[in-house]
């Protein structure tokens, strides 16, 4: 039953249309449990009902009429239930309901599994038979994998409004990601396909299909050279049997089969770059199913092969457009900072990528840019989506693809509504960030790029809370020199003076990679990552530590601030190496002061150790995020599970609270920096805990400080008192929603469902 299982889900999978892979799926699940009847029902949401759409034993009139509301009928229970109901006569059930214009008064015997994806009800796969009979448990485990791997081919078609659903209204389909950079915004869908990435080649109907023949073989004619010639510049310098490999790969080219099958792809429709790709997948997936290991080794040839040949006939098409339309919403399987150079800024509207996370630099240049930006849409299907009308809500990581005329107009509403917002708020932001009481709450801002206008912030901040030091590294082939990382922080201590600027020595690891430095591993956010890799590379650290110190000289503004710190040993080892950096300096005529310096509470085991770190430091930062996704095991960039990710849960609070308390009695001063104190809410909350400042985004400043402005700290104290006692998330958020609606503050907060 498993091979059967391998080769259903391998046509299933192959399948150019849905309707394909229904018909595909249905046909063959009944021919392998030797059943008489095999039928999806979609679940449609708007009408809470199940719809009949693809039948093999029924009769096929039925299909898109029969429409069970959830609940009711056999088929309604499974759904309404999310668990498979197996009966041996199903017309001796409470629950069965009979459709005359189905047939299905002939059957006895019924099995129904839901079709679930993350915890969404899509619908539910039936078979039935006409004698009783009792499908077993391997009959029940099969059809119960099999809805499995229908969901995901159903949340592809949702996402692109493929489905033709008769009994549906509209084609309007909502994609969910990980929220990157907050706004919203309405465009086009304009899909940048990466150079030779044979899983992001669009489907196009070729305008001259010799042409596109005649492309393929010049294509391959190219590559039979190129490997020609790789093979006889390598020949002298590997052994005869590597240099095999080359022989193999002029066989698989000179072989009709691969051309053969591309160029009928090309026959029925589809451009050489499309059938192509379409042709090597499938060898490729067929090759690593199979049992044989060398037959599984050449998938990793084809490929090779069927890359190669790509790039050649990507040669004279761009991977990104020529012209963008005014209201370009960048869509993509992995979006690069250069690819957002290519786009002209005022058609840039926002970001949409499959890969990717919100510590990304993408992300982090989108909001330096103030661009909504969406990522980790992890099932976003690429090949159909451009051109596509969009909505994209860079709030709560939402992208609606061909939206209903009615949810187009409420987008319009807000994206409007948060414009007018932001002109007016604009002309309160350099006034201070003092509550109606008289309380002044210091509001700094987080930095890192060239775009991060200084000028214009310089006048509406306390300082700079963090500045993340990674960026510079990011955007290099190569670690920076000493000279070269003394002239960026220079530039941003002396555009920032005599406020201070709190620089975080290099922080990478978990999500953020260099790409001349590589860290691989299972768990990355449980490993290598922070003070973890500069510790172990002093040599690294060491530089950082003296172009940081020689870039304050006669500033003095510097605060440095060691990230990702789980015991104080590793405070002591990093305050050795200052100190070490100091007198070499001092050593070659360069006097310098020592700097404040910090630890980032992110990891919770230094909740526990406030005493023991506040004898060596002279600050804290709470990295909220880190925090968050740390005390709740949740991966925040994880589309199947951030939504658990929620910086207002009560436990987290309930830390915040604890260290705030623990720093007034240490005598300490104690900022955050994270997405909370981005939020006006919760900087509210963070406010009343008494945390001495808060750090952002400056895209956030705006929202925040109106929030301050307008809330006395005693309303605020006695918001946190209220919230303390609450016990799960959602009742957080929701009585933060009725105060600050009796605040008349709602506006501040983003839009809700």
């Amino acid at each position: 039953m498993l091979e059967v299982l391998r080769r259903v889900i391998q046509e299933v999978n192959g399948a150019r249309t849905l309707d394909a892979a229904l018909s595909t799926m249905v046909r063959r699940i009944r021919k392998a449990m030797q059943t008489d009847v095999c039928s999806f029902y979609l679940y449609d949401k708007a009408l809470d009902s199940l719809v009949l759409m693809e039948t093999i034993g029924l009769r096929t009139q039925a299909v898109g009429r029969v429409v069970l509301p959830l609940g009711e009928g056999l088929v309604g229970l499974v759904a309404k239930r999310s668990e498979p109901l197996n009966l041996e006569d199903a017309h001796a059930h409470p629950q069965f309901r009979y459709f005359e214009s189905t047939g299905e008064e002939r059957y006895s015997s019924f099995l129904g599994v839901p079709i679930i994806h993350q915890r969404h009800m899509l619908g539910v796969l039936v078979v039935q038979q006409a004698e009783k009979r009792s499908y077993d448990d391997e009959d029940e485990a099969f059809l119960v994998t099999m809805a499995a791997q229908l969901a995901g081919v159903l949340a592809h078609a949702l996402a692109t409004g493929n489905l033709m659903r008769p009994a549906l209204a509209g084609g309007q389909a909502m994609f969910k990601g990980v929220a990157a950079s907050p706004g919203m915004a309405m465009g086009e869908a304009v899909v940048i396909t990466p150079p030779a990435d044979l899983n992001s080649v669009p489907d196009l109907v070729p305008s001259d299909q010799d042409y596109e023949v005649a492309r393929l073989k010049e294509a391959i004619g190219k590559t039979r050279s190129e490997i020609r010639a790789a093979a006889e510049r390598l020949a002298s310098r590997i052994s005869v049997q590597e240099l095999a490999l080359f022989d193999v790969y002029q066989q698989m080219l000179g072989e009709a089969a691969l051309a053969d099958e591309v160029e009928k792809r090309i026959r029925e429709g589809q451009w050489a770059p499309g059938a192509l790709a379409d042709v090597v997948r499938r060898h490729v997936q067929y090759l690593e199913r199979v049992d044989d290991n060398y037959l599984r080794e050449r998938a990793a040839d084809i490929r090779d092969l069927g890359r190669r040949v790509l790039a050649h006939l990507q040669e004279d098409t761009p991977s990104t457009p020529e012209t963008y339309p005014d209201n370009a919403i960048l869509v993509g399987d992995e979006i690069s900072v250069a690819m957002l150079g290519e786009v002209p800024r005022d058609k840039l509207k926002g970001l949409v990528s499959v890969r990717g996370s919100s510590t990304s630099h993408v992300a982090i240049v989108a909001r330096a840019m103030g661009i909504p930006t969406v990522l980790g849409m992890m099932d976003l299907p690429l090949p159909r989506l451009g051109g596509a009308p969009v909505v994209l809500d860079g709030h709560r990581g939402r992208l609606f693809v061909r939206p209903a005329p009615e949810l187009t107009a409420r987008y319009a509403s807000l994206i409007a509504e948060e414009k007018a917002l932001s002109e007016f708020l604009e002309h309160e932001q350099d006034l201070p960030s003092v509550t109606p009481d008289g309380y002044t709450m210091p509001l700094m801002v987080n930095t890192g790029l060239a775009v991060d206008a200084t000028a214009l912030l310089k006048s509406r901040i306390g300082g700079v809370g963090l500045y993340r030091t990674e960026v510079p590294f990011m955007i290099t082939e190569r670690f920076p020199g000493e000279k070269e990382q003394t002239r960026l922080y220079r530039d941003q201590l002396e555009g920032f003076a005599p406020l201070p600027v709190v620089m975080r020595t290099l922080d990478i690891g978990g999500d953020k990679d260099l790409p001349y430095f590589p860290i691989e591993e299972a768990n990355p956010f449980l490993g290598w990552r922070g003070m973890r890799v500069t510790l172990d590379h002093p040599e690294v650290l060491m530089v950082q530590l003296r172009a940081m110190l020689k870039a304050s000289v006669d500033l003095d503004n510097l605060y440095v601030l060691f990230p990702m710190i789980t015991n104080v040993e590793e405070v002591d080892e990093a305050l050795r190496l200052l100190d070490r950096a100091i007198l070499e300096l001092g050593e070659e005529g360069i006097s310098v002061i020592r700097p404040q310096v910090g630890v980032m509470i992110e990891v919770p085991a230094t909740i526990y150790q406030m005493d023991a770190l506040a004898k060596r430091i002279d600050f804290f930062s709470v990295g909220s995020n880190d925090l968050t996704q740390y005390l709740l095991a949740v991966d925040r960039n994880n589309p199947r599970v951030s939504s658990l990710y929620d910086a207002l849960h009560p436990a987290l609070l309930g830390a915040l609270q604890e260290l705030s308390h623990d720093a007034q009695r240490l005598n300490k001063p104690i900022s955050l920096c994270g997405e909370l104190a981005g939020d006006p809410a919760g900087a509210l909350l963070l406010m009343a805990m008494g945390f001495t400042s808060l750090s952002m985004n400056a895209p956030s400043l705006p929202k925040v400080r109106a929030a301050i402005r307008r809330v006395p700290l005693s309303d605020a104290q006695q918001l946190l008192k209220e919230v303390m006692t609450l016990d799960t998330p959602a009742l957080v958020h929701a009585h933060l929603e009725s105060r600050l609606d009796e605040w008349q503050l709602s506006h501040l907060m983003p839009p809700r469902d």
